[in-house]
């Protein structure tokens, strides 16, 4: 009776279970080379959820119902494509086939060329460096815009630097030890093999590679067969920060025996692009070649590097760039007819890398890369002896000063290199016919590291909606630190003494104080590191959320040892040898909350709180003398959350994000040449100057939108509006080369609270049209409009110390609260309308593709944007800033740079 019944029932029940019976819908994405495009998003306007396809481009939709659908299928740097089709009751399983995606026609526009000569300066300005964000951009309508069209005038969103930004390639890190920052030029002219990263996260947003930081983090895969198979040829023309570039880079993708290929080669050179006596040689190469053993192991190595050789260019005071126009340099002169320019970085750090990637059963993947990295990067300028400065705008040769009128300064405005020869020729021997040393020659700063890395990434898939990251890192840094002389100009030899010091020994262990061309001289240490790493994360994917976890922890031990021993007394036994270990510990967690209102509509939260352990250069308040610590140094906290409200329509596509990040404990260390108050009076000397316990707040909201107003017109818009701003008094010391027993010295705590963190626009507004048409042709353009920015202070002049008399510890005559903020106030600058431009055009003969592209920046060439700032810290006793600021003219005025004006960069290729 029983199987009857069960037999009816399973009768019975068949005809509805076909009735409702639902279909499995998939395809493969490819792209115009045939490849498979992996990680593109396919959003289904029926359904509250899109997927991603796999790592050979597949996808699927599960148990869709009889009806009419529509996807839509975006990927990076490719053209979104919108596919409709119908599925029936009587198909269980529907193939849509392979969908292509066309390459993006914008590919090569909008270019941005990457100009860091503000961080070659060592006249105690601000950090000037690049972001990610110029290297690259998302599908995000805010990055794109901030990258390509705000960025170009050093907006840097949330306010975020370079310090606080991750590039890794096969998961290493590119970030340098000694200041935390990257350092572009490792890699620069090589657009064609960095022009995607493999992941690309913004902000504080989780890593599957990495913990990460506040500014996000891009990997890079070089893999030979990751490439597009093709070789691809390209010339540039711009009048940025070099005038040419050439570009070649072949592809061979994975052949049947088993091997892939990639190479790339560049070259960028010109002189006098816009500002005067600059001028740029640099090559670069990459190669990539892979070994593929079977379907779940190969291996890859990678050597890449940039020799590069770049002249700089010197900020200025107002009163200079008055006289001389915005293209002046201070830094070079005439030599022989040709343009020498003093200031010149040479660097080269070549990376080689082997990577071995294996798959483990059907879910997991790891992959571990072993590399090193060594090279120098060299910075030259004029030193001397016992001999007047011949910097061509040294205050005692400014009008300001009462020595010379204008036409005077034009007439010596640059470097007299025949006067410098002419003093050492003059200075060669003494009154007994024995050789002198020169007093003007040109040394170089040198920093040579040798790095080792290892990086191990695992990844698995514990269920279909459930994910694990596990990432280890280890990296070993011996950098070699020292100055050289680079060029006698003329004399015998150079002597390895202080000048500025009652010519002490820099090295009393060497009685020899002569030195010549190639010689260490002033200083030279190590600095070594040991750090290690390990970062665990996971992603679980709900019918609503989609939640990520990620922390991480890290161990590091660092040491300076010294070669010289100095001559002054106070540093004799901190000086040579090696100093006592610094320990660091760092943890920290991130979050990522995905709310999916449907399948446009999303909610997200991230937030993050993790420590960051200080960096070498703020380890050690004066490296180049002595092993001390910073006074008060300790690792740096960071909160930070941000919540954004996504859309993601056929017809628009929009993020709106509210942002805060406090950053408490951190370190800043400034080093120039300044005259401070003393119990006997005013003393000029070298000094390091250090806040430290600095608290600081940055935040804000960010708007982004991109609306399809035809199918082939799209507009953009961008409105980024934040508040920079340090939150509380630090404390301020000094440490100084004299020969005192006042070894540091406290200045006691600065009053900054509420003064804005300098470096970017703190508000900025962009609105851009583009038109693509079918033919293959584009042309855009946008409105950028910058406001907020500040000058960068010295921190010396914001202390009690600056107008209290010493020798009676009460505040000096006339000093009231009225005039220390009128003295101490902090400078902004004008805000600035930018207009940019950009067209390009693409053609397909048979198998070859070609394109031309041109983009113009600040097309009205507005010269009156302020790039970049900070107050010289010389004035820095009450007397001193009270008669600066009653000058017209002050001879310690700030130094700026100015934007250069209307810019260009022209790219044509060729590819097949």
């Amino acid at each position: 009776m029983i199987k009857k019944l069960s037999l009816i029932s399973l009768f019975t029940l068949l005809p509805a279970s076909y009735y409702y019976a639902q279909t499995t819908v998939f395809a493969y994405i490819k792209g115009q080379d045939g490849k498979p495009v992996e990680r593109a998003e396919v959003d289904l306007e029926q359904s509250v959820d899109d997927v991603t396809a796999d790592k050979i481009g597949y996808f699927q939709f599960v148990d869709l119902k009889p009806g009419h659908y529509l996807i839509t299928v975006t990927k990076p740097n490719f053209e979104s494509k919108v596919l409709e089709f119908d599925v029936t009751a009587d198909e269980k399983r529907k193939d849509l086939g392979v969908i292509v995606l066309d390459n993006s026609l914008g590919t090569d526009a909008g270019v941005v060329v990457i100009d860091d000569s503000a961080t070659d300066t060592e006249d105690g300005g601000s950090a000037m460096q690049p972001t990610v964000g110029l290297l690259s951009s998302g599908r995000d309508a805010f990055q794109n815009v901030s990258a390509f069209e705000l960025g170009a005038y050093w907006f840097r969103p949330r306010g975020v630097d370079n310090r606080f930004e991750d590039v890794m390639f096969n998961g290493v890190s590119m970030s340098k030890n000694d200041d935390g920052r990257i350092d572009f030029n490792n890699w620069g002219g090589l657009n064609d093999v960095t022009r995607y990263p493999y992941e690309n996260v913004d902000n504080i947003t989780p890593s599957e590679y990495a913990f990460g930081n506040l500014g996000g983090v891009a990997y890079y895969n070089t893999r030979a067969s990751s490439y597009r198979k093709q070789t691809s040829l390209a010339y540039s023309f711009t009048n940025r920060s070099y005038l040419h570039r050439a570009m070649a880079t072949y592809s061979s993708g994975m052949s049947k025996s088993g091997w892939a290929f990639t190479f790339s080669g560049s070259r960028r050179w010109g002189d006098n692009a816009i500002i005067d006596g600059v001028y740029q040689d640099a090559y670069a190469y990459f190669a990539s070649v892979e070994k593929k053993f079977s379907e779940r192991h190969s291996i890859n190595f990678t050597g890449f590097g940039s020799p590069t050789y770049r002249a700089s260019n010197s900020p200025n005071t107002q009163e200079v760039y008055d006289i001389m126009g915005k293209d002046y340099n201070s830094y070079w002169g005439w030599q022989d007819g040709e343009k020498r320019n003093s200031r010149i970085r040479k660097v080269f750090e070549p990376m080689f890398m082997l990577t071995d990637y294996l798959k483990i059963g059907k879910n997991s993947n790891w992959i571990n890369t072993v590399s090193y990295q060594i090279g120098s990067d060299a910075r030259s300028r004029l030193d001397w002896f016992h001999a007047a400065d011949p910097n061509p705008t040294y205050y005692r040769k400014l009008p300001s000063f009462g020595n010379y009128t204008a036409d005077e300064f034009r007439a010596q405005s640059q470097i007299d290199w025949n006067s410098l020869y002419s003093a050492n020729y003059l200075n060669n021997q003494n009154m007994d016919g024995s050789q002198r040393g020169a007093v003007y020659t040109i040394v170089e700063d040198v920093n040579r590291d040798k790095t080792f890395n290892f990086a191990s990434h695992f990844d698995t898939r514990l269920k279909e909606n459930w994910k694990l990251n596990i990432n280890f890192n280890y990296q070993n840094l011996r950098s070699d630190n020292f100055r050289r002389v680079k060029d006698l100009l003329g004399a015998n030899f150079a002597y390895n003494l202080n000048a500025f010091n009652n010519d002490v020994q820099y090295n009393t262990d060497d009685a020899n104080t002569e030195v010549r061309v190639g010689d260490r001289t002033q200083y030279s240490y190590e600095l070594l590191k040991d750090h290690y790493s390990l970062n665990v994360s996971s992603e679980v994917d709900f019918n609503k959320f989609n939640v990520v976890a990620s922390i991480f922890s890290s161990y590091s031990q660092s040491q300076r040892e010294g070669d010289y021993r100095s001559g002054i007394i106070a540093f004799k036994d901190n000086s040579k040898g090696k100093s006592k270990v610094y320990d660091a510990l760092d943890a920290g967690i991130k979050g990522k909350i995905t709310y999916k209102i449907n399948g446009k509509n999303f909610i997200v939260y991230n937030g993050a709180f993790f420590s960051l352990a200080p960096t070498l250069n703020e380890l050690y308040i004066n490296p180049r003398a002595v092993d001390y610590l910073t006074p008060g140094v300790k690792n740096q906290v960071i909160n930070s959350n941000d919540l954004s409200y996504i859309m993601r329509g056929q017809v628009l596509k929009l993020r709106l994000s509210a942002y805060y990040t406090t950053i408490s404990n951190s370190t800043e260390i400034s080093r120039y040449y300044a005259a401070v108050s003393s119990e006997t009076g005013s003393v000029n000397t070298l000094i390091n100057e250090a806040m430290t316990g600095v608290d600081k707040r940055y935040m804000g909201a960010e708007l982004g939108f991109d609306v399809k107003i035809t199918p082939t017109l799209n507009a953009t818009g961008v409105a980024s509006i934040g508040e920079y701003k340090y939150t509380n008094r630090p404390d301020v010391y000094s440490f100084d080369d004299l020969n005192t027993e006042n070894i540091y010295r406290s200045y006691g705590k600065a009053n900054i609270k509420d003064y804005k963190v300098a470096g970017t626009p703190q508000k900025a507004f962009s609105l851009g049209l583009k038109y693509n048409s079918p033919k293959y042709w584009w042309v855009g353009a946008s409105a950028n409009y910058l406001m907020d920015q500040y000058l960068d202070f010295s921190a010396l002049n914001k202390t009690a110390t600056m107008y209290t008399d010493p020798g009676t510890n009460d505040p000096y005559a006339g000093v009231t609260p009225e005039l220390i903020q009128q003295l101490t106030k902090q400078t902004k600058f004008d805000d600035q309308f930018m207009l940019n431009a950009n067209a390009g055009k693409s053609f397909l003969i048979g198998k070859y593709r070609m394109g031309i592209s041109v983009s113009v920046n600040n097309i009205l060439n507005n010269r009156n944007y302020v790039t970049g700032g900070f107050e010289q810290g010389r004035a820095a006793n009450f007397t001193q800033v009270l008669e600066e600021s009653q000058r017209q003219t002050p001879y310690f005025g700030p130094k700026l740079w100015y934007d250069r004006g209307t810019t260009f960069f022209t790219n044509v290729y060729l590819r097949f």
